[in-house]
């Protein structure tokens, strides 16, 4: 399955897969706040969005990661913030691929590394998260400051 740098004609495709994920996650929004947002990702470009599309052109998944400096690592890194399959096609490489796309682009970005956080719950995550080499950090927890009701 093809993974490609997401662009506006993309649009319909990462709102429709993106609300599915923030359903996952139990954070129900309307859709057109979900393509407000996405557009402006794109717009902007301070975020690169990946899809996953089957051999008939049907959008299976998205990555979505953002660059930050990793003060220890003295290095710019990426956050890789989302990650989505769609349920139909999970169990059939597309997270992997997915992933490794993020990899890809990281790495000729020159950054450090990659980071990411799962809910507790997201064991299947977890799982590929640490066969395609990811370590669980033990030494930091996280932690959010809520600033809008």
């Amino acid at each position: 399955m093809p993974v490609t740098a997401a662009t506006p004609a993309d649009l319909a495709d990462l709102t429709r897969l993106f609300g599915a994920y923030l359903h996952f996650y139990e954070v129900p929004r309307r859709a057109e706040e979900i393509e407000a947002f996405l557009a402006t990702r794109l717009r902007l470009g301070d975020s690169h969005l990946f899809i996953a599309r089957d051999g008939r052109g049907q959008a299976q998944g998205f990555v979505q990661l953002y660059p930050f400096q990793s003060s220890l690592a003295l290095a710019p890194a990426w956050l890789l913030s989302d990650l989505y399959v769609d349920e139909s096609a999970r169990r059939s490489g597309v997270g992997e691929a997915l992933m490794n796309a993020a990899r890809a682009h990281a790495e000729a970005s020159g950054a450090c590394g990659l980071q990411l956080e799962t809910a507790k719950t997201n064991l299947a995550g977890q799982r590929l998260y640490e066969r395609l080499g990811y370590i669980r950090d033990e030494q930091f927890l996280t932690y959010w400051l809520p600033l809008r009701s």
